[in-house]
């Protein structure tokens, strides 16, 4: 089994100072939360940013100045998102022109919450084959294993290398249930030698946590996702995400990859 490679979502595109006073906004408030998170133990940032008013922006600026700021600090693994919001389909690729080592691919539309998050056919093909361009290996997003499918069409043309690297997002208003059973269906589902992390929403992040941990896939923690360590504890950064996530490793025999390890494991390098 490979070593476990945690990633760590600081601050999403919904989460709000509504809902805990300690979300990061400012690209420096998102670097220092992602460098107390490198320092835990985690070997890869997802990023969204936010405008002055704390809004979710695209702005290429603000990706940029974020980035620089982190990579001032520490060698953590780069992902940046093609999502953030409703933008057009041009201004969600641009991230992509920054060359993250990763960034999210949403592979297929959904009825998020309230809203419709579209994802055409040839808007992916778009995408991958911009990051297929600018060398970024796409962090294949999943929500319902239908995405599974979707993506491996888009391999079969050829703009998406194997091996596969797939992110479960479980647990979502609208996509699959935060479940054991949904997520042995979906890591049954891949390709044999891809990769895999898996990220629960709410109450299911600890335990598909345990069992990614337990099954040899990794895992993504941080409060794009979640806001509570338990029931009414508020969690006062995004590193205490991490620490319990590598806690719970060590008790499990399973160690942490290192940034360079992770690099290997997702065959960045």
């Amino acid at each position: 089994m490979e070593k476990l490679i945690i990633t760590v979502a600081t601050t999403g595109a919904v989460t709000s100072r509504e809902e805990t006073p300690h979300i990061p906004y400012s690209p420096q408030e998102i670097a220092d939360e992602v460098y107390a998170s490198w320092k835990a133990g985690a070997s890869i940032a997802h990023i969204h940013v936010r405008d002055s008013q704390g809004g979710t922006t695209m702005d290429l600026d603000v990706y940029r100045e974020t980035v620089k700021l982190i990579k001032e600090r520490c060698d953590i693994i780069i992902n940046l998102t093609t999502a953030g919001g409703p933008f057009s389909e041009d201004v969600r690729i641009k991230p992509v022109e920054l060359k993250p080592e990763l960034a999210s691919f949403d592979a297929g539309s959904l009825n998020l919450g309230p809203i419709v998050f579209a994802n055409s056919p040839s808007f992916l093909e778009k995408l991958a084959a911009a990051m297929q361009k600018s060398g970024v290996k796409p962090e294949i997003e999943v929500f319902e294993s239908g995405m599974i499918d979707n993506a491996l069409r888009i391999a079969k043309k050829g703009l998406i290398k194997e091996p596969l690297h797939f992110q479960f997002v479980l647990g979502v208003p609208g996509g699959m249930a935060g479940t054991p059973k949904n997520l042995l269906h979906l890591v049954e589902s891949i390709p044999a030698g891809s990769t895999w992390s898996v990220v629960g929403i709410g109450r299911s992040h600890l335990p598909l946590s345990c069992m990614a941990i337990h099954m040899g896939g990794h895992v993504r923690v941080g409060m794009e996702d979640n806001v509570y360590l338990k029931k009414g504890v508020l969690a006062k950064s995004n590193a205490e995400f991490v620490e319990r996530i590598v806690r719970l490793a060590e008790e499990f025999e399973r160690p942490v990859a290192t940034v360079s390890e992770a690099r290997r494991i997702l065959g960045l390098n």
